[in-house]
This record gives C-alpha cells, sequence and structure tokens, in this order.
C-alpha cells in the first residue's frame, strides 16, 4: 500500500518531440510506473497513441524559446508539475530549453544544460574546434563566410564534398535536408548559393566526403556527468534514409569499439558536460580512423536500443535528478539490433533495387537479437497507427 502511494506522487516527465525516440522514452518511463506527458508541435504523433501516454499537448512553437518558455510555466501551474523533468528530444527543442533554462528551473528540473553548456555540441563549427584542441580526428572542414570565399575554396579542393549548415534545425526545418553532396565546381557553387538563401551564409560549412557505406557510420552514447560516463553505448549505424546523408538510421547494431569511446569521453570531459548525448563518428578506409562527425546533446532515434543491451539511460538520468547520484552501469550487451521495421524495409528494398545489396543479405541482417523501433506486445496501438499513417508518409516524402 505504501509503495503505491508514493508511485502515485512520483514527479513525471514531459517529453517534447515526436517519432520513435519520443516513443522510446514515454514507454521507458511509463513501464516504471511515472507519468509522463508529451508535447509536439504536430497534431498526428505515433508517441501520443502509447499507453504510457497520460497527456497529449500540441504546441506549434517549439523552436521559439519565449514562447515555449511561457507555455511550460503556465502548464507547470495548471496541472501540477513541481519537479517534473523536461526531456527534448530534437535540436529546437534542446535549444530552446537551455535558453529558457533558468526561468524553467524555478518549476521543473531540467537535466539540459545552458546555452554555455550546449553551443558546443549545438554549432559544428564549434564541435570541430573543440575537436581540434582534443586531438580527436574530424573531416577537413572549411568555412566560406561569403560566396567569394566559397569560389576561393571550390577552385583548391578535391571532389566530392558536402555542404551542410553547422546549425541542423535551421536548415533542416526549411528543406527537410541535412545536407548535400555536390562533385564539382559549379554544382557546390549553385549549391552555396541555395543554402544561403535558407540560412545565414557564416553557417555554411564544405566538408570532405569520407567515402564507404554508412555501415561505417558509428556513435558514442552516453549519461556523462561532468567528468565521467555513467553509462554508455555503442552502436554500428548500419543503414538510414536516405543510404548516402541520412537523416535517420533505420537499423543499428550494438558493438564496443574503445578507440570511439576514448574519444567520446575526450570531447565529453573537455565540455565538462551534464546528461544524454550522442557524439557520432565515421571510419575513414584511407587512413583507419574514427572522424568525428557532430554531437546531438539530447536523446537519439534508436535509444531504445540501449535498453535492450542493458543501459535504460532516460531512466538512470531521471533518477539521478532526483536522487542525486546513481551507481554507474560499467558495461553493455553488444550484437543486439534496433530496426525501425518499415522505413528500413523501404531503404532497404531500393537498395536491393539498385543492386547495392543482395535479398539474402538483407534477411541475415535481421537475425539475432532485436529491439523494434515502434512495434511492442504490451502497447500495440503505436504500431497500428504508424502502419495506417504509411500511405500518408509515401506521398509526404
Amino acid at each position: 500500500m505504501i509503495s503505491l502511494v508514493n508511485s502515485m506522487f512520483k514527479p513525471g516527465v514531459i517529453v517534447i518531440g515526436n517519432h520513435v525516440q519520443s516513443l522510446g522514452i514515454v514507454r521507458s518511463l511509463g513501464r516504471k510506473n511515472i507519468p509522463v506527458y508529451l508535447i509536439n508541435d504536430r497534431r498526428f504523433c505515433i508517441g501520443r497513441f502509447s499507453r504510457y501516454t497520460k497527456k497529449f499537448f500540441l504546441f506549434p512553437a517549439i523552436d521559439d524559446p519565449e514562447k515555449l518558455c511561457r507555455f511550460l510555466c503556465h502548464l507547470a501551474g495548471q496541472e501540477h508539475l513541481k519537479d517534473w523533468l523536461i526531456m527534448p528530444t530534437n535540436d529546437a527543442a534542446v535549444y530552446s530549453i537551455s535558453i529558457s533554462k533558468e526561468t524553467l528551473e524555478k518549476y521543473y528540473k531540467i537535466p539540459t544544460p545552458n546555452w554555455d553548456g550546449i553551443k558546443n555540441a549545438y554549432n559544428k563549427k564549434m564541435t570541430y574546434t573543440l575537436a581540434e584542441k582534443c586531438q580527436i580526428p574530424y573531416p577537413e572542414t572549411w568555412y566560406p563566410e561569403n560566396f567569394d570565399d566559397a569560389v576561393a575554396i571550390s577552385a583548391k579542393i578535391q571532389y566530392p564534398v558536402i555542404l551542410k549548415p553547422a546549425i541542423m534545425h535551421h536548415y533542416y526545418k526549411k528543406t527537410r535536408k541535412k545536407a548535400v553532396i555536390v562533385r564539382n565546381s559549379s554544382e557546390l557553387l549553385k549549391e552555396y548559393n541555395q543554402f544561403a538563401a535558407v540560412v545565414d551564409p557564416t553557417e555554411i560549412m564544405i566538408q570532405d566526403v569520407i567515402p564507404g557505406r554508412p555501415g561505417e557510420l558509428f556513435s558514442f552514447c552516453s549519461f556523462f556527468k561532468f567528468n565521467r560516463s555513467l553509462a554508455s553505448c555503442i552502436a554500428q549505424r548500419i543503414r538510414q534514409r536516405p543510404m548516402d546523408c541520412g537523416k535517420g538510421t533505420t537499423f543499428a547494431e550494438s558493438v564496443f569499439i574503445p578507440e570511439i569511446a576514448e574519444y567520446g569521453i575526450r570531447l565529453l570531459q573537455e565540455m565538462h558536460y551534464y546528461g544524454l548525448s550522442e557524439v557520432e563518428f565515421k571510419k575513414d578506409p584511407r587512413d583507419g580512423k574514427y572522424k568525428l562527425l557532430e554531437m546531438n546533446a539530447r536523446t537519439w532515434l534508436w535509444h531504445s536500443l540501449a535498453i535492450r543491451c542493458g543501459v535504460d539511460f532516460c531512466y538512470l538520468q531521471y533518477r539521478d535528478m532526483l536522487e542525486g547520484t546513481i551507481e554507474p552501469v560499467t558495461s553493455f550487451r553488444t550484437h543486439i539490433k534496433w530496426v525501425h521495421f518499415y522505413t528500413d524495409f523501404g531503404i532497404s528494398l531500393n537498395e536491393i533495387i539498385r543492386g547495392r545489396m543482395k535479398i539474402r543479405e538483407y534477411i541475415n541482417s535481421l537475425r539475432g537479437e532485436k529491439e523494434l523501433g515502434v512495434f511492442s506486445s504490451d502497447d500495440i496501438l503505436p504500431f497500428i497507427m504508424e502502419t495506417i499513417s504509411l500511405p500518408y508518409l509515401f506521398l509526404v516524402r
């Protein structure tokens, strides 16, 4: 009886965002009888259909720090959410929460660092500056300040290269793209002008393309507390959508690579970072080095894989914020797979049609222990709603 009463008064969690990573947080905490509210900027959101989502709120201005702060402060009083945690799942929400952290902490517990702690991950220029300081390899990168700089750079580099924004969500929100690969000087200048019409030219980066398929992508994921990792998991991201310049992983497998762990820990220690993060690398076949691509200062798409591997990041952070100390998780299970089935099937089918994957290769990749991104026997409605929405998603994409 006492434990039942105590569970009724547990501080809950507000999850901000959509899609598979939000659903993963909702399930992780909801299964432990922690109340979870979900906020998203669109009405259709598979996480809202989870049996573990207690309430859903539509709020279109997640990327506006002032408006989101006012909304959350009002919500805290309206719903009696004193000391609830806020967990953002996308860069726009991370930015808004970090900017408003001081005000929000009057009502909530905020694991997201303040802006001084986030900006080094939020802006890739600053991430690479830190990487250089820490002697962590990263792809050769150029930073044109204007079109004349882009012209000068275009004449002296080898192709292909990739154009990408230093601040991802500014560009992604308007184009639904993360980056563009260009193969010659004229393509680069054309794409540069298109970039400059969407974002501040000083946010545009030109970067060497590391050759190789997405199977050479890796992520060091951790719950970090200032100077040490309290829990970590490493995954090889084998397939993504689209395959060549992905917006999201569709298939991953847990692995252990000491060099990646060392680089990830070195970067986070230099940042004196607190919280959950994903530090992304790609192995360069030309020199065998793992090179830093970017860092996400939040949960990532496939974080529920880590739960299957023995590391429940969201619950660890929840406990640390409430209790102040937790026992470190010192290992994780390897060779466990994660798949977002429908999206991964579509990507794999396209690869098979293009002759870049064999049917047997796809089937063999699905063998072994798996964590499914959406389907769960104890929470079936999100999978049903995703299935019903497939025609709409196909037309949109």
